[in-house]
């Protein structure tokens, strides 16, 4: 047996193709979900450590250091299995969705810190002389700015949050890599999970790619 036949098999792959698109949907679909909520999550979250009141300042700053110090995996796990015994249930979809989501946000947080913190401060300055106040100078003056700084490390995370979804196959969502799986079983062949690699791969390259052209770019107007 080669391996080709072993690893390879191009009739096991077509058999099982429409198996994969159906788990890769849902994966899109999460990670999209996921990558939002996170973004959504994480501003609120620099908002509050940057400007907000200073117990409401400690309690930003110890979730970002929570969250970005707990795995996926191990929190996943919490909200799947352990919040039903405090009365909270939630369907395969949205457990993961949340674990994504809490994680993501504490990283987007920090990158949009960093961001924030990036821009000069004369343009806070020059808000404050034309009249802005706190809200229309963060909208209209300071994150515009920010944005552009952190379009690489935020697409860098959206990366690692679709790559994460894989791991909603231990709550048994039918996920790209939980459908793989199933069809290795069924076809007695690990082919199928070779192509969820594959289709990964296609999938993600062109962010990957994408990242490195905002950071040449970013380089090229900073000299």
């Amino acid at each position: 047996m080669s391996i080709f036949d072993t690893f390879l098999n191009w009739k096991v792959f077509i058999g099982t193709l429409p198996l994969l698109l159906s788990g890769l949907w849902i994966t899109v679909g999460l990670g999209l979900t996921a990558i939002v909520l996170g973004l959504v999550g994480g501003l609120g979250l620099v908002l509050l450590r940057l400007y907000g009141l200073l117990p409401l300042r400690a309690l930003a700053i110890g979730y970002i250091d929570v969250f970005r110090s707990v795995p996926v995996l191990v929190l996943l796990i919490v909200v799947y299995y352990a919040l039903p015994f405090v009365g909270l249930r939630l369907t395969a979809f949205w457990a993961a969705t949340l674990a994504l989501s809490l994680v993501s946000a504490a990283y987007s947080a920090e990158i949009l810190r960093a961001g924030i913190e990036g821009v000069a401060r004369g343009q806070f300055e020059a808000a404050r002389a034309l009249g802005f106040g706190a809200v229309r100078q963060m909208s209209d003056i300071i994150l515009p700015q920010a944005v552009k700084l952190v379009i690489p490390p935020l697409t860098s995370n959206a990366i690692n949050v679709m790559k994460d979804t894989a791991l909603a196959s231990v709550v048994a969502m039918p996920d790209l890599l939980k459908q793989a799986t199933q069809a290795q079983a069924l076809a007695a062949n690990p082919t199928p999970l070779i192509g969820a690699a594959a289709i990964y791969i296609v999938m993600l390259l062109p962010l990957v790619r994408l990242v490195g052209l905002f950071e040449t770019r970013l380089n090229r107007r900073a000299r």
